[in-house]
């Protein structure tokens, strides 16, 4: 388990680190240099809007891979979507901006980007279910929430690496070469996630199977549609909490507020660190008290803490923003940490590769992709204080609060016994 934990995180933390070094290229340098013709703001909601289009393609890479992981088994899931990711992202370091191609810039940044979130759409089932069903029952909320400390990991090493090239190169060659860095490395942590993952055991609950969905899809919409959508729904403010904090708020402070590039994303990565050293121990927590009465707390949790973490945001003081930052992801992972545990018991084996992966990405597209562009059109209508961004944040958070409170608890019901909710 130690072996199979690790290389599911590796693996997780490489393709996470190609979706947010986007993120944050798009919330520092993508609007000036794809979108040169048009206003400012308008630049950013349009880099924005394509950080976007990768959380829309997620849902679709979570029914191309959940389809081979049941069909053909979790492990070549895991092989195949850290390729297409780690292509299209070093691809995107390569591509020419506006001023050289013209229109054909933001077109292929656009086409890029879907590809990287369709890769990523399903590496998250892969690895969370070969690790999850190599797991014992006791403890698989603990097991399975190692795989979710990669994307804190993954943020962490991009923005790292974004903040020690804007912090150490002028404007002038951030904006020219520095940007694209990041990018191109992503190929080398490719190479080695393949490596880590080249000799993985497939999922003893994959080799048990007799039956295997013909199409899982068509089985997931018709039995589970009702799961899916509570899923999506439940997990939609995980992901609006996220991006709120790690891209909203970055174009926010620096553009609005005026703080200090280096200073912001300080504040954010020491948010994420404490958020991802406390993973396991969420995990913990989720085999002893349950997976729903935990995304329950999270929840409630978020719902009372997104006007104060505006607020905060908005003094433009470091301590005070990572005050704000840190409640906020503190009740993020209270839900995330037990997720991997939890979606996959919802579901019976033969389709749970789509089913888990559909409903978890779904809910990107609801709390991710509009999060940040919602936001910033809304801070553009606010005084210093965007209190309408808090309000939105709160009503998804409720949204999610009432999905939750509709899901069943799984533990300790073993996985090959427990109900499976149909629709």
């Amino acid at each position: 388990m130690p072996r199979l934990a690790a290389a599911a995180l590796a693996g997780t933390a490489i393709e996470f680190y190609d979706f947010f070094v986007y993120g944050t290229a798009a919330a520092l340098v993508l609007g000036p240099l794809f979108f040169p013709t048009i206003s400012p703001l308008a630049g950013t909601l349009a880099a924005f809007g394509t950080f976007g289009v990768g959380f829309v393609a997620r849902p679709l890479g979570s029914v191309l891979f959940g389809h081979i992981g049941d069909r053909h088994g979790r492990r070549p899931v895991l092989v195949l979507s850290l390729l297409l990711t780690g292509a299209s992202t070093v691809a995107v370091g390569c591509l020419p901006d506006y001023g050289t191609i013209g229109a054909a810039a933001p077109l292929l940044l656009v086409v890029l980007r879907f590809l990287q979130g369709l890769g990523l759409g399903g590496e998250w089932g892969g690895a969370v279910l070969l690790t999850a069903e190599h797991a014992p029952a006791e403890r698989r909320a603990l097991w399975a929430s190692l795989p979710q400390v990669g994307p804190a990991l993954g943020f962490l090493l991009a923005n790292g690496v974004m903040l020690v090239l804007s912090t150490s190169l002028t404007e002038a060659q951030f904006a020219q070469w520095g940007w694209r860095v990041p990018f191109w490395a992503a190929g080398v942590l490719a190479l080695v996630g393949l490596w880590l993952r080249s000799s993985l055991a497939e999922s003893p609950s994959f080799l048990k199977m007799d039956d295997r969905a013909r199409v899982p899809l068509a089985e997931v919409m018709r039995d589970h549609w009702r799961l899916v959508l509570l899923t999506a729904g439940a997990l939609a403010i995980g992901y609006a909490i996220f991006y709120s904090v790690s891209t909203w708020s970055l174009s926010y402070a620096t553009e609005r507020l005026g703080v200090d590039r280096g200073v912001m994303l300080a504040c954010i990565m020491a948010a994420v660190v404490v958020k991802g050293a406390l993973t396991p121990v969420f995990g913990l927590l989720g085999d002893r008290y349950g997976r729903r009465p935990l995304c329950l707390a999270g929840c409630a949790a978020a719902t009372l803490w997104m006007f104060p973490m505006v607020a905060l945001l908005a003094t433009g003081a470091p301590l005070l923003m990572f005050l704000g930052f840190l409640g906020a992801m503190l009740a993020f992972i209270a839900m995330f940490a037990v997720i991997a545990a939890y979606l996959p018991e919802l579901y019976e084996p033969r389709v749970r590769c789509t089913g888990a992966a559909v409903g978890y990405n779904l809910g990107g597209v609801v709390g991710g992709a509009l999060t940040p562009i919602v936001a910033t059109a809304l801070a553009e209508q606010s005084g210093r204080t965007p209190w309408a961004v808090g309000a939105y944040l709160t009503a998804i958070a409720l949204l999610s609060l009432g999905c939750f409170a509709l899901l069943p608890e799984t533990r300790p019901v073993p996985v090959t016994a427990a109900e499976p909710v149909s629709g």
